[in-house]
């Protein structure tokens, strides 16, 4: 008989890689020679084994698939790699092939297209199904991560929908019926446009998605809603070929923000009509020694003097008595005749007394030989304007700073747009691996039940639970933050004796991480007032990022410190780098690492619910809690 092809296995899940080795074995059409868990790993398997074929993850720890794929051609140019990855972003195929790979399949693939993919041959497999026990058992932890969702779903504290690609709801959450004014069920069934006050908004969206934009947002209003005015963002989801299944819709109102735009630009069309609006001019002729020879309608109105009342009179009348004492009006009279004309602004005054600030402009006025018969006086109230320039220059300033908060708020809206986008697609990367695995398993069971040997059983088995536990722990974190964005989380505090918790946690990370190396540093009465639950998470957290990122020995340790418990997480490895510090506790901060960037941000807000503080302390590497000190301690 021909010896089967070889195969390395290199994925940093466990748990893909106990599937993937008991369905290899099962098509009987390849033999597993070497399994890693990062692109170190995929190097040094392929120089050892030469293999014919690789199935090579592309999102590893260390160094990625990608980076790893050159070298491993280079190591065993005769190894035919297949890359496998829960991203099935555009273009990470078309890249991947350019590097050297022989194809590019998703996780969410069956297992018999990669196989195929592997082989290049089709797949001739037998089904045999379970016992009816078993499916049970497998469909009631689906069923019951299912309903994990729909918790998250509806405990959002924003609008939310599914609607089918032509735009019609088929769920919302509770907080979608608050902001339309109307129960949940009667929305279902309903398409968003028809609720839409302008339809056309919601139908220009949707062409938009089809032509294949990401992510679409439009402003309406409702119909049931009155004036308040909503921005909807559309967003496609798709399946694993990149092709959209339905569309998500989040809505926010967003009076508040239109109604202060629309306000600016009232403000600003205001003040250009109250600018325009001041035109008195009087426009009067002295002769060549100051009298006025002349008067309009203009200047009886803003003066108050009729014709026949001031002309003949020197213009110094118009002039406050320091002014005209100190020959000021003669002085203007001296500087046109010299420069042609003077222009100045000040106070003047007008019959009753009453002084107003005008804007002044004296002409010389000389004849066709150039002698100066008289001057032509055009003063203009400007009084208003001068009141209006200083509440324009007021208003401005208000203009200014309400431009810097609406900038700000768009700069803050577009950052959670990215964070939510970002959070999205990491948490479906997340997902997607242990719901592989799990229906992975349930297909390998429902197809191979029989073919299998009692160990394959079991790790698959071992794998459901671990990729269970994986999806627990991943909505724990979605359902907490959330009720920490809507302000609905309580706790429930008592004191604990803090070893027993600490020695708990540990044991659970040995059990999710083979062969962890943990050390515990406490005092056996330490105790800390805490919730128990929320305690556990947060330690959970810090102790198995210390494990994932880091390097061994991970080291717990505890101390009082007055009326604190300060808990301290070290490994071994060389710390945070300054450019990450600044932002470890920040939601969906991930940095280079995988995962959705909510533990170290959970772990910070549960402390501080409790009264208390988590850090990070650079000078010895360490990841600090401080929670209250238990009354017993």
């Amino acid at each position: 008989m021909n010896p089967l092809p070889t195969v390395v296995v290199v994925d940093d899940s466990p748990d893909v890689r106990t599937l993937v080795r008991a369905q290899i074995r099962i098509s009987r059409r390849l033999e597993v020679v070497g399994e890693g868990v990062n692109g170190l790993d995929a190097v040094a398997l392929a120089e050892r084994h030469r293999p014919d074929l690789m199935l090579l993850d592309v999102s590893m720890p260390v160094i990625d698939g990608l980076t790893a794929l050159p070298k491993v051609l280079a190591a065993s140019p005769g190894t035919r790699i297949v890359m496998y990855s829960g991203f099935d972003e555009s273009g990470l195929a078309e890249r991947a092939v350019e590097l050297g790979a022989a194809a590019f399949v998703s996780k969410s693939a069956p297992f018999a297209e990669v196989l195929d993919r592997l082989l290049a041959s089709e797949p001739g497999t037998t089904t045999l199904a379970p016992p009816a026990d078993d499916r049970q058992r497998f469909e009631a932890v689906l069923a019951e991560h299912l309903e994990r969702f729909r918790e998250v779903f509806e405990d959002a504290a924003i609008g939310m929908a599914t609607m089918t690609l032509a735009g019609r709801l088929v769920r919302a959450n509770r907080s979608l019926g608050e902001l339309l004014d109307m129960p949940v069920e009667h929305l279902v069934g309903v398409a968003l446009a028809d609720l839409a006050a302008e339809p056309e908004a919601i139908h220009d969206g949707l062409i938009s998605l089809d032509a294949g934009e990401k992510i679409v947002q439009v402003e309406h209003r409702m119909r049931m809603t009155g004036d308040r005015m909503f921005r909807s963002t559309l967003s496609p989801v798709i399946d694993a070929r990149g092709r959209p299944l339905y569309i998500f819709v989040q809505v926010q109102d967003v009076t508040s923000q239109t109604a202060a735009e629309a306000e600016l630009r009232r403000t600003e069309a205001r003040f250009r009509l109250l600018v325009e609006a001041v035109q008195d001019y009087a426009i009067f002729m002295l002769d060549p020694t100051g009298h006025i020879s002349s008067w309009n309608a203009g200047a009886q109105r803003s003066q108050g003097y009729a014709a026949h009342e001031i002309i003949g009179k020197h213009f110094r009348v118009f002039y406050p008595p320091e002014v005209a004492a100190r020959r000021h009006p003669e002085y203007e009279l001296e500087v046109a005749v010299r420069e042609g004309k003077y222009e100045e602004e000040g106070w003047r005054v007008r019959k009753d007394g009453s002084r107003f600030w005008a804007n002044v402009t004296i002409t010389a006025v000389r004849d066709l030989d150039g002698e100066l018969v008289g001057f032509a006086k055009v003063t203009r109230d400007t009084t208003e304007r001068r009141e209006i320039l200083s509440r324009l220059e007021e208003a401005n300033s208000q203009l200014e700073e309400a431009n810097a908060r609406l900038e700000e708020a768009n700069r803050q809206l577009a950052e959670v747009a990215e964070q939510q986008a970002q959070f999205f697609a990491v948490t479906a990367h997340e997902l997607r691996a242990p719901v592989s695995v799990m229906t992975g398993a349930t297909t390998t069971l429902v197809q191979h039940f029989e073919e299998l040997e009692s160990a394959d059983r079991a790790d698959i088995a071992h794998a459901v639970t671990h990729s269970s536990e994986q999806l627990r722990r991943l909505l724990d974190e979605l359902l907490t933050a959330s009720r920490l964005h809507a302000r609905r989380l309580e706790l429930y505090p008592r004191d604990l004796h803090l070893r027993e918790y600490l020695e708990t946690v540990v044991g659970g990370a040995r059990q999710s991480v083979a062969g962890a190396d943990l050390r515990i540093h406490a005092d056996e009465g330490l105790t800390v007032h805490a919730d128990p639950v929320r305690l556990t998470q947060m330690l959970d957290n810090l102790v198995l990022n210390a494990l994932r990122h880091g390097q061994p020995p991970v080291e717990i340790a505890a101390r009082a410190d007055g009326d604190h418990v300060e808990i301290s997480v070290r490994d071994g490895g060389a710390g945070v780098s300054e450019e990450l510090q600044g932002r470890l506790f920040e939601r969906f901060a991930t940095g280079s690492s995988r995962g959705t960037g909510l533990g170290l941000f959970l772990v910070r807000e549960l402390a501080r619910a409790h009264g208390g503080e988590a850090s990070y302390r650079p000078e010895d590497q360490a990841f600090v809690l401080v929670l209250p000190r238990g009354i017993g301690a």
